[in-house]
């Protein structure tokens, strides 16, 4: 288990366009226009093992259930390399959003271009884009870690869906995720 923090892509970044396959459904390519949310769209790299990811998948199920009717959408993207990793594997990916519970969409980027198009470091890794597309939250969801006795609460994320949907300015202060690292070929 690595402790691999986020790039931090400039706040302002116009989010990168993207068409990847769903496992879930049938590998049926979703695209960015297909999926984004009416309001905001939080952009999620993670994976089915990393144990970062594990920690707070509950969780951010649950912020998904709070904010996916105020028109916020998620998206995850698993963009590891699944032959060298197979636990990370399309079918994998779809056990595990069948246990986890999540409804969401979980895109695969097999060939690892969008992960790079967001410069995404690590799983899980946040970025959150207003309704013109523009970045305005990237880095951690909170500051729990495994192993850090600390609750998982989500504080970050929330902080950042609550000032968007009331039109108040972003915290100027934003902490990188920390995570596995993606693994890349």
């Amino acid at each position: 288990m690595s402790n691999t923090p986020s790039n931090m892509l400039p706040l302002g970044t116009k989010i990168p366009y993207f068409e990847l396959p769903n496992p879930s459904k049938s590998s049926e390519v979703q695209s960015l226009d297909d999926l984004k949310g009416e309001k905001g769209t939080l952009v999620i790299f993670m994976c089915n093992h990393c144990p970062f990811v594990l920690h707070v998948i509950d969780k951010l199920n649950e912020l998904y259930e709070d904010y996916n009717e105020a028109g916020i959408e998620f998206i995850a993207i698993n963009a590891n390399d699944s032959e060298k990793y197979p636990a990370d594997s399309p079918e994998k990916m779809i056990e595990f959003q069948m246990e986890k519970k999540f409804d969401f969409a979980y895109l695969f980027d097999e060939s690892q271009a969008v992960a790079k198009a967001f410069n995404a470091a690590c799983t899980p890794d946040f970025f959150f884009f207003d309704e013109k597309m523009d970045l305005i939250y990237r880095g951690q969801m909170d500051d729990s870690r495994p192993g850090n006795h600390k609750e998982v609460t989500g504080e970050d994320l929330i902080i950042a869906f609550e000032n968007l949907l009331i039109g108040a300015p972003q915290e100027e202060l934003q902490r990188p995720s920390i995570g596995c690292n993606i693994k890349w070929k």
